[in-house]
């Protein structure tokens, strides 16, 4: 069977567990995905990040493959997080890892979808993987 071919691929992940000191911290977050950005391997063109009153955060990072967001509820402890690229030079993934790392995640809940999937009838679809990842056991990061 060969290697299916997609446009993109798209990270939706569900960060559990997170540092609500860091998922507050619009300045932060902010750095944390420009780093991301670079350990995977994207070229950074564009950022925005809004902090909210009383709490919460909602960024993005525009990068020449596409994009990284997220939504943050520190108060929950909870971000949503998306990670979308097209093309072969970026690994997304390293991405994802590298910013559940920052934000201290202890569980995440993650779904691949490769994006831009071309049928025979010149459509396009797309196909899910999902898996789910406990990162850290204790508030220390050791496990």
């Amino acid at each position: 069977m060969s290697e299916i071919e997609t446009i993109g691929f798209h990270y939706v992940v569900e960060a559990a567990g997170c540092d609500p000191e860091v998922l507050g911290n619009a300045d932060k977050i902010r750095q944390i995905f420009l780093d991301a950005a670079k350990v995977s391997n994207m070229e950074v063109k564009s950022s925005y990040f809004f902090k909210f009153s009383p709490t919460g955060v909602s960024g993005v990072v525009i990068v020449a493959e596409s994009h990284i967001s997220v939504h943050t509820w520190p108060e929950r402890g909870y971000a949503a997080l998306d990670v979308y690229t097209c093309g072969t030079k970026a690994d997304p993934e390293k991405a994802v890892d590298y910013i559940l790392e920052q934000f201290k995640a202890r569980y995440a809940h993650v779904s691949e979808i490769k994006r831009g999937i071309e049928e025979d009838d010149d459509t396009y679809t797309h196909m899910i993987m999902t898996w789910e990842e406990s990162l850290r056991k204790d508030g220390n990061g050791k496990g």
